[in-house]
């Protein structure tokens, strides 16, 4: 009995849960009420909790060059002037991202097949004579098997996708890997309203796709990761109730 009442508080536990959650949910909510959407402070993005420094197989390290005697060319130089672009940690560069992907698949299949069989006995050493009386009405011999079979299947899908998106942010680089490629990442908030748009981007560059512009297009970014949302009221209006969403979790059907 004390099993079946500990199960019973365990099962109970839960909807308790969701109801303070939702309820908490909605006295922040209701606070909010009448108020823009809060912009974040600007902050180190590598003090944030789910921050983890990049870490990939790197080849080793190239032995430090110096200028050779009196010369001002310095040994495996890219250029005789100091550049201009990002290269350091805290640099500032430009990330363009253009796409525009266009996808259609169209899929159709079909197949058929038909088979007829016949089977008779016409002779067997003298013993269809006794068919009739083994058999009911009168069977021929020579047709007492017949079968007929036909199967047809057809399929057909059809999949159309397209996606633009053109957008530069300014990113900043947070790691100089051992290789000398760099790790970026921006983030942009822009309020209009009472509505907040987040466009984010992060990646691993090379400096020499770098251009003398400052610039990289994000198909020369390695890992890319772009985000494009919002938060605020049209945001809050597009997303299902708890409710909702908890029972497409829960519901078999």
């Amino acid at each position: 009995m004390t099993g079946f009442r500990f199960h019973r508080r365990r099962h109970l536990m839960v909807p308790l849960l969701l109801l303070v959650s939702a309820g908490c949910s909605t006295i922040e909510r209701l606070s909010e009420v009448g108020q823009v959407p809060d912009l974040r402070p600007i902050e180190d993005p590598r003090m944030e909790a789910g921050y983890r420094p990049v870490s990939l197989p790197m080849p080793a390290a190239d032995p430090a060059r110096s200028a050779g005697s009196n010369s001002l060319w310095r040994e495996g130089a890219r250029g005789f002037f100091r550049d201009q672009r990002a290269r350091r940690v805290g640099d500032v560069l430009t990330v363009e991202v253009t796409i525009a992907d266009r996808a259609s698949l169209s899929n159709e299949s079909r197949r058929s097949r038909s088979t007829s069989d016949s089977l008779g006995l016409p002779s067997v050493l003298g013993l269809e004579t006794r068919l009739p009386g083994l058999l009911p009405g009168s069977p021929d011999p020579a047709s007492l098997v017949d079968t007929q079979s036909s199967m047809a299947n057809r399929g057909a899908g059809e999949v159309a996708r397209s996606e633009d998106i053109a957008l530069d942010i300014a990113a900043v680089i947070l790691q100089v890997l051992p290789n000398g490629n760099l790790v970026v990442q921006g983030r942009q908030e822009i309020r209009v309203n009472f509505e907040v748009r987040e466009i984010s981007v992060a990646g691993i560059v090379r400096p020499e796709d770098i251009t003398p512009a400052n610039t990289i297009a994000h198909d020369k970014i390695a890992e890319l990761r772009v985000a494009y949302g919002g938060r605020g009221h049209i945001s809050d209006v597009q997303q299902p109730r708890l409710g909702a969403q908890v029972l497409d979790i829960l519901l078999p059907y």
